[in-house]
């Protein structure tokens, strides 16, 4: 062996070390799409053990990373090209600090000598990323690699979880060090980890006293969980306490399945009188935000005492409850449960508040059940959706994970397909965000792949992604993708005549796509399989079919383009 064949066995450059500093982090997974500076970085990681998931789009591949770190509790790992390509990610680390998910972004950038000067792809990320990150590193020099790596993973899980961003210099990326010394500052880096960052708060007990005394003397409590609490894997803990006080419980979407959606005390079937008249109300994992009504009325009472968990504390000073209880979602809950243990209550089924939010749910039920039992075609949204719905509960247990995406399909799958397990619901989320459907199949095969994925989407949702289904062929991920094809945004052209003017009148409308779209070819170009569907008989076939073999598929199901309507905010009629 040559000296210099002996020199380049022995030294390591930015690259390899940055795929060093994540495998001992314990990396196992990374979306990206390569390109200069970032290939050599990719293929290093793989090299290590860990799986990189090749996208078409950033945009698509950091919904994935987002949505995987909220299934799996640990950051998703985006990787990008620098300037467009940080650009383009930006949308998933928006999306996970919105939604509050562990996410780091990396991304390559300009050789530090010739920014300013117009250098290829130069944009400054740090300040791009600020208003979407909550914490941001730059390695400015090889030997800064390691802590730049453990800070922004340690950042992202840490309080509120949520994206971080790691800026990699293309002459980082470049410069070499010898083995030795790169092992040396891992172990250096990882031994001054700060422990503090990752640790909960912990609530005083005589909190936890105050909570059980306000949930004991309420007339009408109610127990309200969001993905917070999914994320925490609160499930078991909410279970105990819910059956053991026999409180009425409430999801919201993305929480559905933490306890089954069919659970005797599960509310959300008479979801208004249950916000509307409960007297206290313990927010868990939930953000008084939209998706809650802000926790004011009209849709709740001016009178109800709010007892808010959440692992952020500016989360419980801007909501101003009657009790804030900041920690972890399981571990309070856990507390509460105990203390209540020590002095039981139950309310019983026979207890005025249950029987009311019962008799108004099973009423809700039997009106929805009405309109599901029709049979009718063309279809509209209700009848593939019961046909969905009962294809997925019959596969039992372990359950789907549900993706739904879309403005009709996602109302009415919400009202409509049935959570029996935790965390197996992914959707448009706190930020109503369109776009994040094919990511978040990949995310969920990734992280699950015990798990069939179905993603019920709208044509609309659908288009943002459309090309990711040569992804799931490529890796050949057991996701079938159902499209409700209805023409266009809420249904093609809705326009009325009076609006139908001036010297474009002939174009389409804004809303409108080609009628009739053949969306089930598009993954048939790429060896998937692909069905048309239309009636009741040709939806159970290719359900069948398809969840039997597990296979990448893309179900086309032509939907009548007048069955929608418009949508925006939570629509709640119950």
């Amino acid at each position: 062996m040559s000296d210099s064949d002996h020199q380049t066995l022995s030294t390591v450059d930015g690259n390899t070390f940055v795929a060093m500093c994540l495998a001992r982090a314990g990396v196992d997974r990374m979306f990206g799409v390569v390109g200069i500076p970032v290939t050599s970085l990719a293929n290093r990681s793989v090299g290590l053990g860990i799986r990189f998931i090749a996208f078409h789009n950033e945009q698509s591949a950091g919904y994935a990373a987002s949505a995987y770190g909220y299934l799996t509790g640990r950051p998703g790992i985006l990787l990008t090209v620098s300037g467009p390509g940080c650009v383009h990610g930006l949308a998933g680390l928006s999306n996970a600090t919105v939604n509050t998910w562990p996410m780091v972004l990396i991304s390559g950038s300009s050789d530090q000598k010739e920014m300013g000067r117009g250098d290829f792809q130069e944009l400054d990320q740090i300040e791009a990323v600020k208003p979407f990150s909550k914490y941001s590193a730059k390695a400015t020099d090889i030997t800064k690699i390691p802590s730049c790596v453990f800070s922004v993973l340690d950042w992202a899980i840490s309080g509120r979880p949520g994206g971080c961003y790691l800026d990699l210099p293309t002459d980082v990326l470049h410069q070499t060090i010898s083995d030795t010394e790169a092992h040396k500052l891992i172990d250096d880096a990882e031994s001054c980890r700060n422990k503090e960052l990752i640790a909960k708060p912990i609530v005083q007990h005589s909190e936890i006293e105050k909570a059980a005394a306000l949930l004991r003397k309420a007339e009408r409590p109610l127990i309200v969980f969001g993905k917070g609490a999914a994320f925490s894997r609160a499930e078991n803990a909410l279970k105990n306490l819910v059956e053991r006080t026999g409180i009425p419980f409430l999801p919201t979407p993305m929480a559905k399945g933490l306890l089954p959606d069919n659970h005797e005390l599960a509310a959300t079937a008479a979801r208004s009188l249950a916000i509307g008249k409960c007297d206290v109300a313990l927010i868990v994992g939930a953000r008084l935000n939209w998706l809650l009504h802000f926790g004011e009325p009209p849709k709740w009472s001016k009178d109800v005492k709010f007892i808010l968990v959440d692992v952020d504390k500016e989360e419980i000073e801007l909501r101003k409850p009657c009790l804030g209880l900041v920690g972890d979602a399981t571990k309070v809950v856990e507390m509460i449960h105990k203390e209540i243990k020590d002095d039981p209550f139950c309310l019983g089924k026979s207890h005025p508040w249950v029987e009311a939010l019962s008799k108004k749910s099973k009423e809700n039920v039997l009106k929805m059940e009405a309109q599901l039992a029709k049979d009718v075609v063309p279809f509209n949204f209700m009848t593939p959706m019961r046909i969905i719905r009962d294809a997925i509960l019959q596969l039992g247990s372990p359950a789907p994970i549900v993706v739904s995406e879309g403005a009709n399909t996602m109302d009415v799958g919400r009202s409509v397909l049935v959570q029996t397990e935790p965390r197996t619901r992914l959707d448009a989320g706190t930020w109503g965000t369109m776009g994040v459907g094919l990511g978040y199949c990949i995310a969920a095969a990734v992280a699950s792949p015990e798990r069939l994925v179905v993603a019920v989407e709208g044509d609309s949702g659908f288009g943002f992604s459309a090309m990711e289904v040569e992804t799931l062929v490529r890796y050949q991920l057991p996701v079938v993708v159902i499209v409700f094809n209805n023409g266009g945004v809420y249904g093609g052209d809705r326009r009325n005549p009076e609006e139908i003017t001036g010297p474009y009148k002939e174009d389409p409308a804004p809303t409108s796509f080609v009628p009739g779209a053949s969306y089930h070819l598009l993954i048939e170009a790429f060896g998937g399989k692909g069905y048309l569907v239309g009636t009741p008989d040709e939806l159970k076939s290719a359900l069948t079919e398809s969840f039997s073999a597990r296979k990448p598929a893309v179900i086309n199901v032509t939907i009548d383009p007048y069955a929608g309507a418009e949508s925006g905010r939570m629509q709640h009629k119950n």
